[in-house]
């Protein structure tokens, strides 16, 4: 189960650097008062902690799901596989997190542009791909699948909602070494799974 744990903690990577950004965003934002600040930065952790945790809730349930259709196939290479998709997420993470991508940015969110249900869905969506890949091998360790996935959706829902506060005292810098923690985790994790 700490597996799952550390999974989850990695695939939320993702959901808390945007999240972070979100709420940096938000310090730069003027309102009429310090009530509304609040109470509009309570709405945005709010939304961030309810779209980005179902969206990595369920894609690494539809995961799961392709890879049980598929693991009959490919059991003997069942674990080199998971291995690859593993190490290429975090991979891909550790590469983002050098880059300086930034998802909020990708998705044209710029410092005047308010965050609607729609945008923070696609912001969702976007950050969640990659649990979808990670969600095959949830086939490969000993775990309750949907409990792994609850799991991971409670993670990302608290690291989300957290993000956008610390977001908000700290500005930016945390969002690549969120992404550097989370690709590392994968990594290590895809490695465990063959040896």
């Amino acid at each position: 189960m700490i597996d799952v744990l550390f999974l989850a903690i990695a695939l939320a990577m993702d959901a808390f650097a945007v999240s972070i950004g979100l709420g940096a965003k938000q310090a730069n934002t003027a309102f009429s008062s310090a009530a509304k600040a609040k109470s509009m930065l309570l709405k945005l952790a709010l939304m961030a902690a309810l779209y980005f945790g179902v969206a990595q809730g369920v894609m690494p349930l539809i995961g799961y799901l392709l890879g049980s259709a598929l693991l009959g196939w490919l059991a003997s290479a069942a674990p080199w596989i998971g291995c690859i998709i593993l190490i290429g997420l975090g991979a891909k993470m550790l590469y983002e997190a050098i880059q300086g991508d930034h998802e909020e940015e990708e998705l044209g969110l710029d410092d005047n542009q308010s965050v609607d249900h729609k945008l923070m869905g696609t912001m969702a969506i976007a950050t969640s791909i990659d649990a979808m890949a990670a969600g095959f091998t949830l086939n490969l360790l000993a775990v309750n699948a949907w409990l792994a996935c609850l799991i991971i959706a409670l993670v990302t829902a608290l690291f989300s909602f957290f993000g956008v506060y610390l977001g908000r005292q700290s500005g930016t810098w945390l969002e690549d070494k969120a992404e550097v923690v989370g690709g590392v985790v994968l990594i290590a994790i895809g490695i465990k799974m063959v040896l």
